[in-house]
């Protein structure tokens, strides 16, 4: 019997960071598996067909109505909700699968995907409007889903123990990254660094959303640690868009950028990202708490070596590939990136590493995964 399924594909209307990548290329995945109807809800409406990019101005606008509108988590869930129910009833889906802690009402089986449990380890990272209204509607959503799909085994384990779930309601599935991340010579990469005023594997690439929780005062403390003229080969880029709580990153990353040696390019396209990943001579990324962490499997798929904090799910991604450093260790964390600069040895077996472990991870090996928790969900 051919499925039906509903996705809430609204994260695609915004600029694409990580659910917005999960959800684009894991549908991409599913339409090679002909027993599945794709239906995307985008909050105002449904599509059979899935968004090529960002809705022009989105994040601005969802960003004043947040600020302006009183309310406006439960107003915004309200209108969405009467949308959703009207296609529903037209296009009588199988099963709903939602990729975030906000899933809709739905009559019939409910597939969620819960990616990290950031709300209960970092409740200050989160909006209180936000956070609140994870808090009422979460266990609730939680208890109802047929089947729950998670990015690591380590969330998995998370989410069990914090609502007592069963070991078959919770299903890993691990992520991929696009095929956009791979490796790249210099010759190819050369005009777009040119224009960023970059050098092929001359710098140091820092990727995520500017947040607390992505640790970016420790990256900038740990290469303003290194010897002056290491610090002027090798420059530190900064990529990401401005989060929750930013204003304190902002002003550090502004006196980090006016010193010298430190640049900010904000929030890149998938194209401009996955070239200076490929083109890094070393990727950093000391998050405090990751359900998956993808920057590191796009940085090892494009062969570049990567160093991580050792905590959540960094060492189950990245395994015995990547480096790793404690979290709140800035001069560990100033002496692996020395040693990953001027050991060329070092480098390259790092390299070859993190190629090895990129193939293990696949987008066809997450949508096959998803389709038989369809199966299942539909037929609980």
């Amino acid at each position: 019997m051919k499925l039906t399924i509903a996705l809430n594909s609204k994260v695609l209307l915004a600029p694409r960071t990580g659910i917005g990548n999960y959800v684009a290329e894991l549908a991409q995945a599913l339409q090679r598996h002909p027993e599945l109807e794709m239906q995307y809800f985008y909050g105002a409406g449904w599509r059979p067909a899935l968004a090529a990019a960002a809705m022009p101005g989105y994040a601005r606008w969802a960003g004043a109505a947040k600020r302006l509108l009183p309310a406006a988590y439960r107003m915004r869930r309200l209108l969405e909700q009467r949308c959703f129910d009207r296609g529903a009833r037209r296009i009588c889906p199988h099963v709903y699968h939602e990729p975030t802690l906000w899933p809709l009402d739905f009559a019939g089986p409910t597939v969620m995907t819960v990616h990290d449990l950031t709300h209960i380890h970092y409740p200050q990272t989160q909006p209180q409007d936000r956070l609140k209204e994870i808090e009422r509607r979460l266990p609730a959503a939680v208890a109802r889903a047929s089947r729950i799909l998670v990015d690591s085994a380590y969330i998995g384990a998370e989410l069990r123990q914090q609502f007592g779930l069963p070991p078959e309601k919770v299903v890993l599935a691990p992520l991929a990254c696009s095929d956009i991340f791979q490796p790249r010579d210099e010759r190819e990469l050369l005009p777009r660094l040119q224009a960023m005023g970059l050098a092929y594997r001359r710098f140091i690439l820092s990727v995520g959303t500017l947040e607390p929780r992505k640790n970016l005062l420790l990256t900038l403390k740990a290469h303003a640690g290194l010897p002056p003229s290491l610090r002027a080969r090798f420059p530190l880029l900064v990529v990401g868009m401005a989060g929750w709580q930013a204003d304190e990153l902002k002003g550090a990353l502004a006196q980090a950028v006016s010193a010298g040696h430190v640049r900010f390019a904000g929030y890149l396209d998938q194209a401009d990202l996955a070239c200076v990943t490929a083109a890094a001579r070393i990727m950093v990324f000391p998050s405090l708490y990751e359900g998956f962490g993808l920057p590191l499997l796009e940085a090892m798929a494009s062969g570049t070596p990567v160093i991580a904090s050792d905590c959540a799910s960094l060492p189950e991604v990245a395994a015995a590939a990547a480096t790793y450093v404690h979290p709140q260790d800035d001069i560990a964390l100033t002496e692996q990136m020395r040693r990953l600069m001027e050991d060329d040895v070092l480098w390259a077996e790092r390299r070859g590493a993190g190629l090895l472990r990129s193939q293990e991870f696949s987008w066809t090996r997450c949508a096959t995964i998803t389709a038989e928790v369809y199966r299942q969900a539909a037929n609980s």
